[in-house]
């Protein structure tokens, strides 16, 4: 494998901070596209006229800036890190990126410290919708603010009249409007993570006074990224048809959905005709069990329509190219998750040694487990889950003995999901992100084309904390 636990103490390119280039980089007719990001202290205003709140975030903003490129350019992303006696680094949710640049400590990279920069660089492979965040101290940073929407746009994008970009995420904040210091908590890591007292769309409190104002017979399209760190959003938006174009970045035949279903670090694009009449209001709604209730409002400009009927452009977007796995030749593996409370006691290894989970809950703060095996975050004494030659077509079965949900993210690679419960899928989505009900078994399908380490962990982040971590080695 190009780097993994064993070889990355090698690597002086990663520790330097510099990697080297793909191949085929420098000969690249594509420009080179530069950015900087700069991780810091900031404060900002939630809702008008409220007090500021502490955050961490990317250039003095939560969410940070988004970063929208074409697909096929080559990124150059300069790093600094300017917290205060903090480490951290940058992961890019959904890319297919060479391992270097994947922006995990301890497996890809050394942290970046405060002071320091990192060059992330790498090309632009597929179109879609995605996102980036830390892969240091997760369950922390990212609730602090420390994300942002990174858009590849498709080579013809769809026809549509505008484009929207909406971040959710949520803070938990005390009364004095500060954030409330009490990340990693056993409670949240063994049960559904750590939510929110309030719920934020594009860094501003969600609700009736977070306003899309559209006029009639308007298309737009609609980019969904759940950046919460435990909160499962459901949204509606009663009395309009929203039509699914993208799952995690990758095209669909465009369907029309009543519910739009967003684990953390999932996405989803949809397309809608904005067709009541002029000066009419409307909600968007959350409807998930855990919901704080209403999320934005539509309102409609007291304008002529643009146009009486819906447009009538097609809405399918152009798709990525992707290797398609052979369910046929596949090679079988399996993962067994356990643990959490009220979940059946279980045993762990933890430094390769038995323990009781209950054990793994007092002392280590780890509250789940993958095969039996129990780790810290990024820890290096642990092994890959599995290990895959480059190439091979895998179908994974994910068995959930947990009473959780837990969206599942690997690096590196989409897959498709090909059966739920052992019954086979009819429509088999590519994704990146697959949200794993209670005591569900999912099976994934995917070919292991891309060489490295690469991280599959729950995207609740206190249940990666807390155990649900691990790696799969491509060689």
């Amino acid at each position: 494998m190009t780097l993994n636990r064993r070889d990355f103490l090698k690597g002086s390119a990663a520790a330097a901070g510099i990697a080297a280039l793909p191949a085929g980089l420098a000969r690249a007719a594509s420009p080179v596209r530069e950015f900087p990001l700069h991780a810091g202290h900031l404060e900002q205003v939630l809702t008008e006229g409220g007090p500021k709140t502490d955050f961490w975030g990317f250039n003095g903003r939560v969410p940070g800036p988004e970063l929208r490129f074409a697909k096929g350019d080559q990124v150059h992303i300069a790093v600094s890190n300017e917290l205060v006696g903090i480490d951290t680094a940058v992961h890019w949710h959904g890319l297919r990126v060479p391992n270097a640049m994947d922006g995990v400590p301890f497996v890809t990279q050394y942290p970046i410290k405060p002071g320091e920069v990192f060059h992330y660089q790498f090309e632009t492979r597929d179109s879609g919708t995605f996102w980036y965040h830390p892969h240091q101290m997760s369950f922390e940073q990212v609730p602090r603010g420390m994300y942002g929407a990174l858009i590849v746009e498709e080579e013809k994008p769809i026809e549509v009249d505008r484009e929207v970009v909406w971040v959710l995420s949520d803070v938990r904040l005390g009364d004095n409007g500060r954030q409330v210091e009490d990340f990693g908590r056993v409670l949240d890591i063994a049960n559904d993570g750590r939510l929110g007292n309030m719920v934020l769309l594009n860094g501003k409190q969600a609700g009736n006074d977070n306003v899309l104002a559209v006029r009639s017979g308007e298309r737009i399209r609609l980019r969904l990224i759940n950046a919460a760190s435990a909160r499962i959003f459901r949204l509606q938006m009663p009395g309009h048809t929203m039509h699914a174009v993208a799952f995690d970045g990758q095209a669909v035949t465009p369907r029309p959905l009543e519910t739009v279903d967003l684990g953390p670090g999932m996405r989803v694009d949809v397309v809608v005709d904005f067709m009541a009449k002029p000066g009419t209001e409307h909600k968007v709604e959350d409807v998930d069990r855990r919901s704080r209730g209403q999320l934005a409002r539509v309102s409609y400009l007291d304008f002529d329509p643009i146009r009486e009927k819906p447009l009538g452009a097609p809405m399918q977007v152009q798709p990525n190219v992707l290797p398609e796995p052979d369910v046929a030749k596949a090679i079988d593996h399996y993962i067994v998750f356990q643990g959490g409370m009220r979940g059946a006691p279980v045993i762990g290894m933890i430094d390769g040694k038995p323990t009781n989970i209950q054990e793994i809950m007092e002392k280590e703060k780890l509250a789940w487990t993958m095969n039996f095996t129990a780790q810290h975050e990024h820890a290096l004494m642990h092994e890959p889950l599995l290990y895959l030659r480059k190439g091979d077509h895998v179908v994974l079965r994910l068995i959930n003995e947990t009473d959780f949900a837990h969206p599942m993210h690997l690096h590196g690679h989409f897959f498709r999901v090909v059966g739920i419960d052992g019954r086979p899928q009819t429509d088999q989505y590519w994704r990146d992100t697959v949200l794993m009900a209670p005591r569900q078994s999912v099976d994934l399908a995917f070919v292991a084309d891309n060489l490295g380490e690469w991280m599959f962990h729950c995207h609740i982040l206190d249940h990666a904390a807390g155990g649900m971590m691990g790696t799969i080695a491509v060689e």
